[in-house]
């Protein structure tokens, strides 16, 4: 069912390496950093006054490490908006729809320490030492910083992307919408047309973006077509001792443990003298108010950078001007954050909120209590029954239909068709008739959502998302109809979490109706 998520603890790939990066920097000129007029070297600009001229950077464990992860520490759940439990074709290692985060046997967290100041011809000679994890800065064709980091024993990193590379922790792709009403219970599969990576941030490299699709049971199969998620979207370090508190932030370091941030991409300088910028695309997130309970409501949409600071959102995704400083916020996640990666969303789950969160073993009570209570096809007088939650695509001949514009639920049938309405646009279910209110709008099946931390109780499941008919408890359907999830470069539309289906309607759910057994 795909509810059983992966752990993580194999550890990152941190090899020890002797230093070339002075070799770099051993220009007889001062160096000017952006905004100030006074040449400065690389040895003055150690921005740790605890940290001496002779202060020598930690290095990070080594990367062949077979232990098993603590299985003792939890620090949350990661999980892929749109999927219902698990991808199309499978969850399989580290590409799934929901991965576990667990304490590593040894820490791979690293920390900004020091800063350099190079011409821009000898970034690559500078970044050769594969063991020093550092971001590159690059101010003009002649002149780039380099932020190097150091080993911190204090925290776990775990990085997210689209590359395939054993670096990356968590393999994400493109979400795609199924097709409202077409399908099974399985989540959007393929690629979507987007925003492109577009060349002002390096992180993705020379080469092309092709991503590549998931594959899901609801939207069938689409092209591939070009990506919108970075090879290394974000990462999220977690630290190791007590409260256990995570934070995200923007990029995600390479096989060279680099993250390169072009001419083009958005960078400043920061008033304690470091350097930060956005990615092309942008990680925004946004925390919940009040939790992830039934009590929660949508908060704004934020931009987080490389350090992990807090902005309002660009213009557009990829514009080069960076928002406003958000000084009262942070990256640090909550229960039911969402981090979206122009392309895909993830919704973050602290260990907490899932001991509070419906388990799929509840799910399935509540879909035999349905069952067990025999509704009927008000017109066929039929006994109609929900298909198991491992069910993933073709509609039994037993389960439920619903007239989503009044939310009278009936067996499959083929009447009602309105020739004046024809096809929706778009490819969605035709119109049809409901024969007891006459109100017209589209019939599709109902199937019961079963990721269930995507749900904000246990309640019984009287509601279902429209059009794509989705099913879960009134609090859950509410809440999700009120979130806006990011689309394309500057678009927000609220979404069906199970299947990434653009809501519709003047709530974007209803209220289901059943007939009951006449005996």
């Amino acid at each position: 069912m795909g509810l059983k998520p992966e752990p993580l603890g194999k550890q990152a790939n941190n090899k020890p390496r002797s230093s070339n990066v002075g070799s770099a920097f051993s220009s007889k000129t001062g160096m000017v950093l952006e905004g100030s007029s006074v040449p400065v070297s690389a040895q003055s600009l150690d921005l740790h006054s605890s940290c001496g001229r002779s202060c020598q950077l930690q290095p990070a464990p080594d990367a062949v490490d077979t232990s098993p992860p603590s299985k003792d520490v939890k620090y949350g759940e990661v999980i892929v908006l749109g999927y219902n439990g698990s991808l199309g074709n499978g969850d399989r290692g580290r590409r799934r729809s929901r991965i576990a985060l667990y304490k590593r046997p040894n820490a791979n967290g690293v920390k900004p320490d020091l800063v350099h100041i190079t011409s821009t011809p000898l970034v690559t000679k500078a970044l050769s030492n594969m063991g020093q994890h550092s971001v590159s800065y690059t101010l003009s064709r002649s002149q780039s910083v380099i932020v190097e980091y150091s080993h911190d024993g204090n925290t776990d990193m775990f990085q997210i992307g689209r590359s395939t590379e054993t670096l990356i922790d968590f393999v994400v792709t493109d979400t795609a919408p199924s097709s409202p009403g077409g399908g099974g219970g399985g989540g959007g599969g393929g690629a979507v047309v987007g925003v492109g990576c577009g060349g002002g941030c390096g992180i993705d490299g020379i080469g092309g973006c092709v991503g590549v699709g998931c594959g899901g049971g609801g939207g069938g199969e689409s092209p591939t077509l070009q990506s919108t998620i970075s090879r290394f979207a974000c990462r999220i370090t977690c630290q190791r001792s007590q409260p256990h508190t995570a934070r995200v932030y923007a990029a995600g370091f390479d096989s060279s443990n680099n993250i390169f941030l072009g001419e083009r991409a958005a960078k400043w300088r920061t008033a304690d003298g470091m350097m930060d910028g956005l990615t092309t695309n942008g990680v925004l997130v946004m925390h919940p108010a009040h939790g992830f309970t039934h009590d929660s409501a949508p908060g704004p949409w934020r931009e987080i950078s490389v350090c992990g600071k807090v902005y309002a959102l660009r213009e557009t995704r990829s514009a080069q001007q960076r928002g406003k400083l958000v000084e009262n916020e942070s990256n640090v996640l909550q229960d039911g954050s969402l981090i979206d990666l122009c392309g895909a969303t993830l919704l973050w789950r602290s260990p907490q909120g899932l001991e509070q969160a419906p388990t799929l073993k509840q799910l399935e009570s509540l879909r035999r209590e349905v069952n067990a209570a025999r509704p009927q096809c008000p017109v066929g007088l039929s006994t109609l029954a929900f298909p198991s939650l491992a069910r993933r695509e073709g509609v039994d001949k037993q389960q439920p239909w619903v007239y989503t514009s009044c939310g009278h639920v009936h067996g499959h049938h083929d009447w009602g068709c309105r020739r004046e309405c024809g096809q929706r646009g778009g490819g969605g279910p035709e119109e049809r008739e409901c024969p007891l209110c006459r109100r017209v709008g589209p019939y599709v099946p109902l199937w019961m959502g079963s990721e269930a931390a995507s749900c904000l109780d246990a309640g019984p499941p009287t509601h279902a998302f429209c059009p794509c008919g989705h099913v879960c408890s009134a609090k859950t359907v509410k809440y999700w109809s009120r979130v806006p999830l990011p689309h394309g470069t500057h678009a927000f539309h609220a979404a069906c979490p199970f299947c990434a289906t653009w809501l519709t309607g003047d709530r974007g759910h209803v209220r289901l109706i059943y007939q009951g057994p006449l005996d």
